[in-house]
């Protein structure tokens, strides 16, 4: 059985054994239960905390070091960098303003984290001016208290300065670079057996909301995903088709036809970085790509531009907070887009290990880590259409940089 089914029956395992655990009310075994399930979610969760640090730091580090393969090229990655800022904008815009469209979560308090967000410092006061103060004197620390301290916004900004020198440095830090992609993988191989784990986790963390919760977060959680998956294809379908269009004077039903193998990969895996080598061979074969762009654009965006991510987390947690009753103000609501954008960068291309970066964006506004059971059992299905939108992205902006970029001639 793949780990994508074994996720899914689990969440359903976990949401059956809640509503048999509702069946003993008051009893020594729904005591027991409770306990047991929190102890495996509380692992689960821990495992997800541990490694989301490190996974965060050495995912920038070796993109922003990639930047190097256009260091010759300094009007193709400026463009390119240009081009995944505005489509990842556009689509925390785009979550955010749907949420609020349809009022996703609102109705419905959830007491089941009351405990972890009392415990938890939230942001509620902070104006514009405070906000900026506060960001600079937490994010110029010492890396190593970045670090210990779990600081994830400072960690990423040394991590920026840092895949900025070794660019800088050229072949002097060979070395450093090699063993920042050496620590990657190591990282990946971490998120890979936990991801081994995580039917476990996500049959306690089910299993226990279920038991403690009315069920009507269910229905909410069906309206979530439905609002979520519309929104995506709406941004996949209409925003980036548009931009297309206009910045890169492609028909979109074109684009659609060439990278139609890329998208259908795409969604079947799950995973940006497996249907890379299809995504290359369709931008240079059927759309006409040069390869040096190509090469350069498609690996930068896997790593750096996740439009579907993005607009998932920022939504994902303006969903939670009108879950739990938590208004967010203007500027929490720009600190969550700020996050999203941050998280979505240090989003590996593999499937659902964005829910490790996830955690980042929840508690950016106050929202305990262990809010993600509300978003496990469709975690996977939405996985695969923001998944299609990332890759699509890559592509699209792909062909933007090659068409703007032609009178350069063929790069070296």
């Amino acid at each position: 059985m793949s780990l994508n089914t074994q996720i899914f029956v689990a969440a359903i395992l976990g949401v059956a054994f809640g509503f048999l655990l509702n069946q003993f009310p008051n009893t020594q075994f729904l005591e027991n239960s409770i306990y047991g399930l929190s102890i495996a979610s509380s692992i689960f969760i821990g495992l997800l905390k541990m490694l989301l640090v490190p996974l965060i730091f050495s995912s920038i580090l070796v993109g922003v070091s990639n930047l190097e393969a256009g260091h010759q090229l300094s009007r193709v990655w400026k463009i390119t960098l240009a081009c995944c800022v505005t489509t990842t904008t556009l689509a925390l815009i785009l979550g955010l303003a749907s949420t609020h469209l349809f009022n996703v979560g609102q109705g419905v308090d959830i007491a089941l984290f009351q405990e972890a967000m009392n415990n938890h410092k939230s942001p509620d006061t902070l104006t514009p001016s405070s906000f900026l103060t506060n960001f600079i004197q937490n994010t110029l620390i010492n890396p190593f208290k970045a670090f210990s301290e779990g600081n994830v916004l400072a960690v990423v900004l040394f991590a920026l300065l840092l895949g900025l020198a070794l660019v800088q440095g050229g072949e002097r830090f060979n070395g450093i670079k090699q063993l920042a992609r050496q620590f990657f993988d190591i990282m990946m191989m971490l998120v890979g057996w936990v991801m081994k784990v995580a039917p476990i986790g996500i049959f306690a963390l089910m299993a226990k909301l279920i038991a403690t919760e009315d069920i009507s977060i269910l229905s909410r959680l069906a309206e979530f995903a439905v609002v979520v998956t519309g929104t995506t294809i709406f941004h996949g379908v209409v925003v980036l088709p548009l931009l297309l269009w206009i910045f890169g004077k492609m028909n979109p039903i074109t684009f659609f036809k060439g990278t139609r193998a890329a998208l259908i990969t795409a969604f079947a895996t799950s995973s940006s970085s497996a249907t890379m080598p299809l995504s290359l061979k369709c931008t240079q074969e059927n759309l006409g790509v040069r390869p040096q762009i190509a090469g350069f654009v498609i690996p930068f965006g896997s790593q750096l531009n996740m439009d579907g991510t993005a607009l998932y987390e920022a939504a994902a947690a303006l969903f939670i907070a009108n879950l739990m009753g938590l208004e967010l103000s203007i500027t929490q609501q720009i600190i969550v887009c700020l996050t999203a954008m941050i998280a979505s960068l240090g989003a590996p291309g593999i499937p659902s290990a964005g829910m490790v970066t996830m955690i980042m964006v929840l508690q950016s506004v106050g929202l305990p880590a262990e809010a993600i059971a509300i978003l496990l059992p469709i975690d996977r299905i939405l996985d695969t259409v923001r998944t299609v939108v990332n890759v699509q992205g890559d592509m699209m902006i792909s062909v933007v940089v090659d068409r703007n970029t032609r009178d350069m001639g063929e790069p070296s």
